[in-house]
């Protein structure tokens, strides 16, 4: 197997010992969870609905670094520190999408990091 680690300026650089998305034998990537933080590593600190912003245009940069759009996505998971939430994180979600949107899973969760509100990861086909 291959591994090749996909890296962006255009999105948050990693809070801790992870890769911002890994593609394995250029067949998928796997995309760790992306939260609100803007490029710079500033927080997004507003509603949910400008967290989620955010977090999908982190998603699309990293995407794009790999030569991918969210088309490419066949599995998100979303987390989010309410279900309360889900209405307003859907409708920016549902946003990413042209085609077909992927199979996807949404839980609430008892933390995210630095205390978000929602945080997607994603898996690829390439």
């Amino acid at each position: 197997m291959v591994r090749e680690i996909i890296s962006t300026d255009q999105a948050p650089a990693a809070i801790g010992p992870y890769s911002q998305a890994v593609r394995a034998s250029g067949t998928l990537l796997f995309m760790s969870g992306q939260i609100p933080l803007r490029p710079d590593g500033s927080l997004v600190e507003g509603t949910v609905t400008e967290q989620a912003e955010q977090v999908c245009a982190n998603m699309r940069a990293v995407l794009s670094e790999a030569g991918l759009t969210p088309d490419h996505l066949v599995k998100t998971t979303i987390f989010l520190s309410s279900m309360d939430h889900f209405a307003a994180v859907n409708e920016v979600y549902a946003k990413l999408f042209t085609g077909d949107p992927p199979a996807r899973s949404t839980v609430a969760v008892a933390g995210l990091p630095k205390n978000v509100d929602v945080e997607i990861e994603g898996l690829a086909v390439c």
